[in-house]
């Protein structure tokens, strides 16, 4: 049953209200059913299972926020040199203040902290009721708790990497607008021990239940484990050294030993196939379907199909059409040619990952103008495509290759992880001694191969950016366009209404003040 169904009479509000949909009750000593309180919601574990239902509505809501906080501003996206526009002719519409690192209070990209204050809000609520019920089943109870500590210390986790200090609520009120109020940031070091805190919480909570609900578009135990495994490499990056990069193999190596049916899929096509959802390589996904809910972000990432039109693929030897190639967007963040020629052409991803489009082949050569992002295709219906792929948060590729990380942190080799992954992408083509690691040229900086592999891994997956903030400043000035002398910009801009609502709030250090 899908999230969507199973809340088929609860919707969950912005404002922590439940509403219940059917006929009115007559009796004056009634609440009416159409407007359920917060204050008689919790009655039945029925409700309880609808607002977690409704909890994970919310957070696929928030897929668009995950994917421009953690990608748009890498070195992935931007026109062609000399080009301010797409190579099919659409314009970029402010999008490209993202990878030209031109955020302002006004145009900052993600505004009012992604909207993420939305759902803690509910998480709050959820956590407070959980601990004050006895109409939830020992089982549920613990598992709900899991995924609420979880999913919170995963907010709060996106919104400190982006903007350093923000505002801490933890109390389980009905509403919170922080763009409304009158709180201050709470310093960052503050933040990730909420953040830690809530991990190991969520942890307590899950106990020794390692099961995954819902085809896995529900948070759970190893979701909390892989949160675990970045927040403590994020820090032994920054101070926490071999302490915290022990306790991310950790976490990692607690997935591998109790969850063992986590497993790459052979084919890399296959981990994003909309018929394959929930399947072996997959921990943690935000659900889409057929008649339910597409990719939100797909519109801006693909060209107009008319405009495709005039262009050819070269691998088909054909001209792209409207039938076959109703990519129906309107193109705003393009990849330039050089990212896709970061890739080894005889790995699948390459293919599988990046659309390039060619001009007229004269004399049968074809000269490439630009590409778009295919990894994720969608389906087909009723002649229209449907961009109906699963969103990885978590997946055992990236548990392999953060162990990876944690290994080099620690003086370890990271061959096993990586060469599983590259024997992967590479398939028949894997030649142990010329593509494993250390045969590599660029194996020679453990680091540096890690983030290439993770490139070719995990592009538009929301992870690029991230993980070269992850690897330190230096990482980020080598590879985007944000200067040292402006290192500040590794952080993102509050937005103007936020600051005008909240006064207590103070602008990101180093833009100008409000």
């Amino acid at each position: 049953m899908t999230i969507m169904k199973k809340i088929f009479k609860y919707i969950l509000l912005s404002a922590g209200v439940i509403i219940l949909a059917g006929s009115c009750n007559k009796k004056l000593d009634l609440a009416p059913v159409s407007s359920i309180s917060d204050a008689n919601f919790w009655q039945t574990a029925e409700q309880f299972d609808a607002f977690v239902s409704g909890i994970h509505s919310r957070f696929r809501g928030h897929t668009s926020s995950f994917q421009a906080l953690g990608e748009l501003r890498s070195d992935i996206f931007g026109t062609e040199p000399g080009s301010a526009g797409t190579f099919s002719g659409e314009a970029t519409q402010g999008l490209e203040r993202f990878w030209q690192q031109t955020l302002t209070l006004d145009a900052p990209g993600v505004s009012n902290f992604g909207g993420f204050y939305s759902n803690i809000v509910q998480l709050n609520l959820l956590i407070d009721k959980l601990n004050n019920t006895t109409v939830v089943t020992t089982a549920n109870k613990n598992y709900y708790l899991g995924l609420a500590y979880g999913m919170r210390a995963f907010y709060y986790f996106q919104m400190t990497r982006a903007w350093g200090d923000v505002v801490i609520q933890t109390d389980p009120i009905t509403s919170l607008d922080v763009s409304n109020l009158s709180k201050p940031a709470s310093p960052a070091a503050d933040v990730m021990t909420l953040i830690k805190a809530d991990i190991e919480n969520s942890l307590t909570s899950y106990g020794s239940d390692y099961s995954f609900r819902n085809t896995k578009s529900y948070w759970s135990k190893a979701a909390t484990q892989m949160l675990k495994a970045e927040v403590f490499l994020w820090t032994a990056h920054r101070g926490g050294g071999t302490t915290d990069a022990t306790t991310a193999v950790n976490a990692l190596t607690d997935i591998q030993t109790n969850v063992s049916a986590l497993t790459l899929q052979s084919n890399f096509a296959n981990v994003f196939a909309s018929n394959n959802k929930g399947n072996s390589e997959i921990i943690f996904a935000i659900r889409n379907g057929l008649n339910e809910n597409s990719l939100p972000f797909a519109s801006t990432f693909y060209p107009q199909t008319a405009l495709l039109a005039n262009y050819y693929d070269s691998l088909g030897n054909r001209r792209f059409n409207v039938t076959q190639d109703n990519w129906s967007g309107l193109l705003r963040a393009p990849i330039p040619v050089s990212t896709f020629r970061k890739f080894n052409d005889l790995d699948s991803r390459k293919w599988f990952t990046i659309q390039p489009a060619y001009n007229s082949p004269s004399a049968g050569v074809y000269v490439i103008v630009g590409c778009f992002v295919k990894k994720y295709e969608g389906e087909q219906n009723l002649g229209s495509r449907v961009y109906t792929n699963d969103f990885p948060i978590y997946r055992f590729a990236d548990l392999l290759l953060l162990k990876a990380e944690a290994k080099v942190l620690l003086g370890q080799s990271p061959a096993a992880e990586i060469n599983l992954v590259r024997a992967r992408g590479l398939g028949a083509n894997y030649v142990a001694g010329v593509h494993g690691f250390p045969n590599q040229a660029i194996d020679a900086d453990a680091k540096q191969s890690l983030l290439q592999e993770r490139l070719y891994e995990f592009i538009f997956e929301g992870k690029r950016w991230l993980d070269l903030r992850r690897f330190g400043d230096s990482y980020v000035f080598a590879n985007t366009a944000v200067l040292p002398s402006e290192a500040y910009k590794v952080l993102w801009p509050i937005d103007r209404n936020s600051l005008t609502n909240n006064r207590a709030l103070v602008q990101t250090p180093g833009y100008p003040a409000f």
